[in-house]
């Protein structure tokens, strides 16, 4: 489901790739861009890890990811393969959602505010159609919009619905959302990437092994045997954007250390200093 056409203008976008633990490289660049409070963009759309990181951004909450990344993130009670092997949940966000709620809650109510008159969209995959559904959160559900972008088919068990449809995983059908960003009226893009500049996205064993695990929704299970084609297709568009739209990408150079299910502590630091490195030069040379 695509969102309704916005008149092409001079809207400036902030888009965010998810990737699991990778995220916290745009945790970084996302502090950077607090300290030196810029901020010139009036569209925001994040898939997965990068709407969660987006929320903490514009509600002005400094550090709030690099904390779960470091913290709840990198225990047993998040990742667990022994408890995916007997039935249960890889990667449980049942837990991480409670504890967030009670120990480094998201403002949500400034995450509302903030955006009253700007756009932020969370990107989903729809189950049943196994297309991709851009949520705009209210205050009294954002962290719901959250949980149902990042609630990875198989890894995840429990079902999300929103307005009465079941979603996942925004990144199946959408990772790196800039076509929509366009479709919604961006001249200007700025996309942080969780991959290097030069990733290609190939069909590895575990992208066959969930959409073989998903059989029982076939237009999901179809989604998730050609993301490498979509992925692929967004990166076409970053490199080759249509006629009067730029895009600005930052992207890990040469890769990060961390992958989707990291939990070394230092692995982890390095990369969310490697975000904020590369965000403060962004940072600057926008304003030069």
């Amino acid at each position: 489901m695509r969102g309704r056409r916005w008149s092409i203008g001079g809207r400036t976008a902030l888009v965010v790739e998810g990737g699991g633990m990778r995220g916290i490289f745009s945790s970084g660049v996302l502090d950077a861009f607090l300290l030196a409070k810029f901020d010139p963009f009036d569209l925001y759309v994040g898939t997965s890890a990068g709407a969660c990181n987006l929320s903490s951004h514009v509600a002005g909450q400094y550090k709030r990811n690099y904390r779960l990344y470091t913290g709840p993130m990198r225990t047993r009670y998040f990742i667990n393969l022994g408890r995916f092997l007997v039935g249960g949940h890889f990667m449980d966000l049942d837990y991480l959602w409670d504890y967030c709620a009670r120990e480094d809650p998201l403002d949500a109510a400034a995450c509302a505010k903030n955006t009253q008159n700007k756009e932020f969209l969370a990107a989903c995959t729809s189950v049943e159609s196994g297309e991709a559904v851009y949520l705009r959160p209210r205050e009294e559900n954002w962290n719901a919009v959250l949980k149902a972008s990042s609630a990875m088919p198989v890894l995840f068990k429990t079902p999300q619905y929103m307005d009465s449809q079941r979603l996942v995983d925004g990144g199946v059908a959408d990772a790196v959302p800039v076509e929509e960003a366009h479709r919604r009226g961006a001249a200007r893009i700025v996309v942080i990437r969780s991959q290097a500049a030069d990733y290609i996205k190939k069909d590895g064993m575990e992208n066959r092994l969930t959409a073989l695990l998903c059989w029982r929704h076939p237009r999901l299970k179809e989604t998730l045997r050609r993301k490498p084609e979509s992925y692929m297709r967004s990166l076409d568009f970053i490199k080759q954007p249509p006629v009067g739209v730029k895009v600005f990408q930052i992207a890990p150079e040469p890769k990060l250390n961390s992958g989707r299910t990291t939990r070394d502590l230092e692995l982890l630091q390095a990369d969310y200093e490697l975000g904020r490195s590369q965000g403060k030069v962004f940072a600057e040379a926008w304003r030069e």
